[in-house]
């Protein structure tokens, strides 16, 4: 008798299709979060924290560097987790909820908390699927 063992350690074409789509999807969330953030300034919603202004390109700035976290977390998980995707999908829904945290207790008016919790959750509304999509099963 025969026994196959399947792995699936992730090879160097797909962390690099993995980190390609992390970084494509980076950038489409940060563009998304300054849009966000523009239009929620736009509508009268001060995006002043402490007293001080966040300029929306520091949303831009912030996203990239934490998406592009996510697909460090998603490149390790594709080639040391049993089960990738749903490991990456469950560590960074964790994250996101972890994320709004310094939002409800920041020192701001409670408009501009709703538009930094929303800013968060389109990110990751963007970044988690695309990514995901290239972890293995």
């Amino acid at each position: 008798m025969t026994t196959t063992v399947r792995t699936t350690r992730a090879t160097a074409s797909t962390i690099g299709a993995l980190i390609g789509t992390g970084v494509v999807a980076a950038a489409a969330a940060s563009a998304a979060t300054m849009a966000v953030a523009a239009a929620g300034h736009a509508a009268g919603i001060s995006l002043d924290m402490a007293g001080a202004p966040i300029p929306v390109s520091g949303f831009g700035v912030l996203t990239a560097v934490f998406s592009l976290v996510g697909v460090a977390i998603a490149a390790l998980l594709s080639r040391f987790a049993r089960r990738p995707r749903r490991t990456f999908v469950r560590t960074t829904v964790a994250l996101t909820v972890l994320s709004l945290v310094p939002d409800v207790i920041a020192d701001a008016g409670a408009a501009t908390k709703v538009l930094l919790m929303l800013t968060h959750l389109v990110a990751a509304a963007i970044v988690i699927p695309a990514v995901a999509r290239r972890l293995a099963a």
